[in-house]
This record gives structure tokens, sequence and C-alpha cells, in this order.
């Protein structure tokens, strides 16, 4: 199979779809490769890289759509890339399509095959594509809300750890999944008083015995998340339902009663957020006020730490690619797992929980393979 990795245009997007080791990996696999030029610039990678891997370097994104069965990338495509796919056309990135219905009739009028690395599953049930980036993004939570609480940023004026002495950050972690465990990790390792709040009791139980009792935990209620969040100095939203809008669990009307310029990170924005106020920023201008509230909700925040993510990603992706690669569409009938990923085929919407959150008509795999 011929496969082509564009250059990401989204704003401050630095990842790349396939790093030089993963193309030797599909050029080993008997496939060719196609790379548009300086794609690979945000990690380090060199058009002469990706050469001495076994690709060809084209001059434009159209000539890679063109000229390609599969296409790989990160982000989801913009507007100028969707309008650019087409029937029969493999797309593996990421997609979060339930708060997004202009890309969703982009890819249902190309026709193209789009799979989700999103909604993608494993045998024990998880999202291993997701994984990884919600690992970084987690980290990164934690680092971009003690910039955000900073007194220059608009914040409070508070060190996340505190010193000796001196009161530490009040940090609050609504998810206990991959995002709000890594970010609980690294509040608690600067030595922040942390809480995740999650609605599984067997979850809690598993945070619980991992940090050992550094972290609180409390179950899900609106009491809870009341309590928590009018008293924190940082809100991480971590909050998941795969493919489907995220929950709103902190409402407007909940700010005025928080701490004045306590700090919102939304790490649920790709999905639309879980808190009232959010909307997607961007790394240049990753911040803004709500009612005396610093809101943080930059949606690509592993594009901040393109060489990790990156290479995190492609470890994530690579075996699931090179099934794609060697069987085509025949892979996603023949894996359950490639199948979850499957999002649109054929101008029809194949993934139930995004259908319904864009309130457009739901096709079993079958009924759109037919």
């Amino acid at each position: 199979m011929k496969v082509g990795v564009p250059k990401e245009i989204k704003a401050h997007e630095y990842r790349v779809g396939l790093t030089p080791g993963a193309v030797r990996e599909y050029v080993a696999a008997g496939h060719r490769v196609v790379i548009e030029t300086n794609a690979g610039a945000g990690i380090g990678a060199t058009n002469d890289d990706y050469r001495a891997a076994g690709a060809t370097i084209l001059d434009s994104a159209a000539e890679v759509f063109a000229s390609s069965e599969m296409i790989v990338k990160v982000k989801e495509p913009q507007p100028s890339e969707w309008s650019q796919l087409r029937e029969s056309q493999i797309l593996f990135t990421y997609l979060h399509l339930a708060p997004d219905p202009e890309q969703a009739k982009g890819l249902l009028k190309s026709g193209c095959t789009a799979i989700a690395y999103e909604t993608v599953t494993d045998a024990h049930g998880g999202l291993p594509l997701l994984a990884p980036m919600s690992e970084v993004a987690g980290r990164l939570a934690i680092e971009a809300a003690g910039s955000a609480l900073k007194r220059s940023a608009g914040g409070r004026g508070l060190l996340i750890g505190g010193v000796p002495g001196v009161q530490p950050a009040r940090i609050v972690v609504i998810g206990g999944g991959v995002v709000g465990t890594h970010a609980a990790r690294m509040a608690a390792g600067l030595g922040a008083e942390v809480t995740v709040i999650d609605r599984s009791i067997p979850r809690l139980r598993e945070l619980d015995e991992l940090f050992e009792g550094r972290v609180r935990t409390r179950f899900s209620t609106i009491e809870s998340v009341e309590a928590e969040v009018f008293a924190a100095d940082v809100v991480i939203g971590a909050v998941l339902v795969p493919g489907a809008s995220a929950p709103k669990l902190v409402r407007r009307s909940m700010l005025s009663s928080m701490r004045k310029r306590a700090v919102i990170v939304d790490v649920a924005i790709d999905q639309g957020g879980c808190f009232e106020t959010s909307h997607p920023t961007t790394h240049a201008d990753p911040t803004y006020e709500v009612d005396g509230i610093i809101h943080y909700c930059v949606a690509n925040m592993p594009g901040a730490v393109p060489l990790t993510s990156s290479q995190a990603l492609n470890n994530a992706t690579l075996p699931f690619g090179l099934a794609l690669a060697n069987k085509g569409f025949s892979a996603v009938l023949e894996n359950p797992h490639l199948r979850a990923g499957l999002n649109v085929h054929r101008g029809r919407l194949t993934y139930k929980a995004v259908a319904e959150s864009l309130g457009l008509p739901f096709s079993p795999i079958e009924q759109a393979a037919a």
C-alpha cells in the first residue's frame, strides 16, 4: 500500500504522523511511504532522515493526498485537508468528531474510511492509541497549571508545592483515568495537596493503593464536586466518554463560588470540554478569564512536546497502521479493535456515540460496508 504523511497544519502542532523509525517498519513490510517535505521538522527529523528510512519526499500536501491510499496523521484533518480526501482512501488519525460537526460533514462528503485513534480498543477494554497522549497531557496539565497560577499570568500567585511553612496548592482532578492518574502523579510529586474525583469505586481503590495515601480520593456526586471545586486552587478536567462529547460537570454558576484567580485546565477540550465555560485555545494564546477564573483549554497539549509525543504515539499506532497497510479495509472487518476505531465509512457514521452527539444517523459497520 502507498502510505502518505502530510505535514500537520493545526496551529502550533509540531508532531508528525510517522517518525523515520516507523517509516522503516512500513518499508520493511513492503509498503511505499511518501512524506510531505519538512513534515518532521517539529521533531528534528530532516527530509534526508526520511529518505534514509526509505520514504519519498513530495513537495506538497496535495501531492501526498492525491497519490496515497492511506493517510496517517496526528490531529484531525482541517478543512483544506478533508476536501482532498476521496472514496476508498483510508484516514488514520485522531478525529474527535463529537464536538466538530463541520469536520464530520466533510469526512462524510469525501466518502473516505476514517479510523479514529481515540476509539481504537485493546483486549483489556482500554484505548491504547489515546493512552500515550493522555499520559503526556496529564503531566503537561500540571505544568500548565503552575504557569497559569503565576500572578504575572493572571493567577493567584501560588507555587504548586509551596515551601516549608507555607500551604501548597490544592489541586482537584476530576476523572481518575489515564489523564487524571498522570496529573495526580505530577501534582503529588511537586508537593501539592491532591484530590481525585471519580464515579468508579474500584478505580478509587486502585488509586488509593497506587498513591499509598499521598492523594485523597472522593466518589463523584454533585455535592463532592462542588465542595472540592470551590476549595481548589487548580481544577483539572480529565473526564472521558469514548467518542462522545464530554459531560459538563462544572457549570458557569459555580465559578463565582471558586477561589478568585483559581485555574481550570480542561484536558477534555478535544471532546468539547467538561467545563461549561471552556472553549478551545492554542499554545500561542492558551488562557482566558471567565468570572475571575483562569481557563487553560489548549486542544493539542501534547503538540508542545512533539519529540516525546510523536515517539510515544508511533509506538502505539504502528501495529494497527501496519495491519491497515497490509490488509486495507479487510483489517477493520477482521480486527475488533480496529473495528471499534471506525468512525466514518463511505459517507456514513459508524460510531454510535459520535452519531448521537452530532444528532446524525448511525450505521452499523455491517450496513455501511454492504
